[in-house]
């Protein structure tokens, strides 16, 4: 009996066009977005815990009666390296989001996704642009006392 050579692997696994593995592209979509606002909401966290720190410590330290700090700057260093992770999280986030989203969108998934290359954008993507820009802005502001 003859050994018949086995046809070319198409790859990993078979992608099939069905409305179940379209609704299972939806669902990873939404997961997806929903994973990327979780590290918006700690982002803005960070940042906005980092500012307030700052802040109020430094209001705290006038006060009239209030006992000179054995650390002056350790709560500008602390709100520093709070706002510096909130940054470094949007940007972690947003490379990790754009390569999934390139990566649903490629070119075995994309009759399951209905969509083309220049489907549609999720506004997501552009709040944590603005949010990263915002938390620059703190992180010099702490960081030059202009705050």
């Amino acid at each position: 009996m003859p050994q018949t050579e086995p046809s070319a692997a198409p790859g990993r696994f078979e992608v099939r066009v069905t409305a179940d593995s379209h609704f299972a592209w939806i669902r990873t979509r939404l997961a997806l977005e929903r994973t990327m606002l979780s590290w918006v909401r700690t982002a803005v966290s960070l940042i906005g815990f980092g500012f307030a720190i700052v802040q109020f410590l430094q209001h705290v330290q006038h006060l009239p009666g209030a006992l000179p700090a054995a650390h002056p700057e350790a709560p500008r260093y602390l709100g520093l390296a709070l706002i510096a992770a909130g940054i470094a999280s949007l940007l972690v986030s947003l490379s990790q989001y754009w390569w999934t989203v390139r990566y649903l969108r490629s070119d075995p998934y994309a009759p399951i996704a209905g969509m083309t290359q220049e489907g549609k954008h999720s506004p997501l993507a552009a709040v944590a642009i603005l949010l990263t820009a915002i938390g620059i802005f703190a992180f010099m502001a702490v960081l030059l006392r202009i705050a």
